[in-house]
């Protein structure tokens, strides 16, 4: 079920979904409840995205035919409106709401443990679903009792494909990411091997699957114990791959694919994310057995790099500013933002983590 190479630009995830299915949205936007036990449980954790969410659930108000399906939202204390707007658009949604903001993997876990459904589906807010996506996935999953979990192909909202699954991340291909180890060229096959185990045409057995969208068993995923919930935003979803993963095949599965528009909420809150992904990956490092030195040198270049980072990208923001590209800046400005908050907030939770 191929996406269309569709441009984007400023157009909303509604009028992409729609030039997708080319079809009218129905009138209606409630979801059909189920009377008896769902086939399938979709848990989405939300914080300040009100109009992505809405669009998705639209898109899974699609593949409601036919499909005992429950949809849960644990709304983290957003403050658009989003809980509201779920409350009124969507009434047989789900819906938790939490005063503040739990992070990611807590607000997973609440929708989980309300979900019925056989097969648990653990969905970004900014992601819109094709119809039949579903279908495809309880198909593959019933046909494959075995599975522990189940990744679709991503792509973004301009029909590119996005990285589905990876490797297990080390050390060594992390630190490539930074500035530092980047200009030195330190590392860099290592990186390269990381990145480039990626056939995004063949249905695979994977470590990591990007945690966007994933389908398992209800009693798979209480059976490794949920989301951990030391993570509050990043890491996470590697952790809770690598535990499916020592007792149950991962699947990536390409003929069923997703839109993912990705970091829409991360770019909101660039000093939340910058400073919790930073930890979460530092958390999964320590989680996954990586010694106490390679964690200390993996800190050390991280704080060093920082400011590094943070000079490239004023540059950059300057550069692109005088030539008018002014979308482009402020892509950068975002990831200024998050890294003056790293500087400035984040560095002693991060070698404390």
């Amino acid at each position: 079920m191929p996406l269309p190479q569709v441009d984007a630009g400023k157009a909303d995830v509604a009028r992409l979904y729609e030039a997708f299915i080319q079809a009218e949205a129905p009138a209606s936007r409630q979801i059909t409840a189920s009377t008896g036990a769902p086939d399938v449980s979709v848990c989405i954790a939300n914080w300040n995205c009100r109009n992505l969410l809405r669009d998705c659930l639209e898109s899974l108000h699609q593949d409601s035919q036919d499909l005992q399906l429950e949809i849960i939202v644990a709304d983290n204390g957003s403050c658009d409106g989003a809980a509201e707007m779920v409350a009124q658009e969507f009434p047989h949604v789900i819906l938790v709401r939490n005063s503040s903001n739990l992070g990611f993997a807590r607000a997973n876990n609440q929708a989980a443990r309300r979900a019925r459904g056989r097969y648990l589906f653990f969905l970004n807010n900014d992601t819109v679903v094709p119809p039949e996506t579903l279908h495809c996935l309880v198909d593959y999953a019933d046909d494959h009792p075995d599975v522990g979990m189940i990744g679709p192909r991503l792509r973004d909202g301009r029909g590119r494909l996005q990285i589905s699954y990876r490797p297990r991340p080390t050390v060594a291909a992390m630190l490539h990411r930074t500035t530092l180890l980047r200009c030195t060229r330190l590392l860099r096959g290592t990186y390269l091997r990381f990145r480039r185990d990626f056939d995004a045409d063949t249905t695979r057995q994977v470590d990591v699957l990007m945690g966007a969208a994933m389908l398992l068993p209800r009693q798979i995923f209480f059976n490794c114990g949920g989301w951990d919930e030391d993570f509050t935003f990043g890491g996470e979803d590697l952790d809770l791959c690598d535990r499916v993963g020592r007792q149950h095949p991962i699947v990536y599965h390409p003929q069923v694919e997703i839109i993912h528009y990705g970091r829409v909420s991360s770019r909101q809150h660039s000093g939340y994310a910058s400073t919790h992904i930073a930890i979460g990956f530092l958390r999964y490092l320590r989680k996954s057995g990586t010694s106490r030195p390679a964690l200390l040198l993996y800190k050390l270049i991280v704080t060093l790099d920082a400011p590094v980072h943070l000079m490239g990208k004023t540059v950059q923001f300057l550069w692109r500013s005088a030539w008018g590209r002014k979308d482009k800046a402020a892509k950068t400005l975002s990831v200024m933002r998050g890294l003056g908050h790293f500087l400035v907030k984040g560095l002693i939770p991060f070698w404390k983590a």
